[in-house]
């Protein structure tokens, strides 16, 4: 491949977002139904606004034995970290590393500022040579 990988090269496509209005059962149903772990959160515009785990969900509701269906996902949205899928795929990296996050959602600013995919662990192992995957790895895991 001629130049440097990009984040398109690297995502996931087809990324499906969960509505922030929308219920924490649903997103969980939602995750199930995709085989994903993760999921875009987007607003009324269809605009990123943040991002869920199947983590952030057993965590922050049902560990409190709070009804997932009574809680909107949007309300769990916490920084909100992304990539323009032009940008070199080692910007990606630096990002997830920099934030210790697993996933990162990638935008096409040029086309109205959509989601396009999703970035995981899984394409970095795919996408990237071994060095830049043990930096990924002791950025993202380390703990001090």
């Amino acid at each position: 491949m001629a130049g440097k990988l990009t984040a398109r090269d690297i995502m996931t496509g087809g990324a499906r977002c969960v509505g922030a209005h929308e219920s924490l059962y649903d997103a969980a149903r939602m995750m199930r139904d995709l085989d994903v772990g993760c999921l875009p959160i987007c607003g009324d515009n269809n605009r990123l606004t943040g991002v869920i785990t199947d983590r952030d969900i057993v965590v922050t509701c049902c560990a409190d034995g709070i009804d997932p269906a009574t809680v909107q996902a949007g309300t769990l949205s916490g920084d909100l970290h992304w990539i323009d899928a032009d940008a070199e795929a080692t910007k990606a990296l630096e990002i997830m590393e920099s934030n210790h996050i697993k996933r990162l959602p990638v935008i096409d600013v040029k086309g109205g500022h959509q989601l396009v995919g999703m970035i995981t662990e899984a394409n970095i192992a795919k996408n990237l040579n071994d060095k830049q995957i043990a930096e990924f790895a002791t950025g993202v895991y380390a703990t001090a």
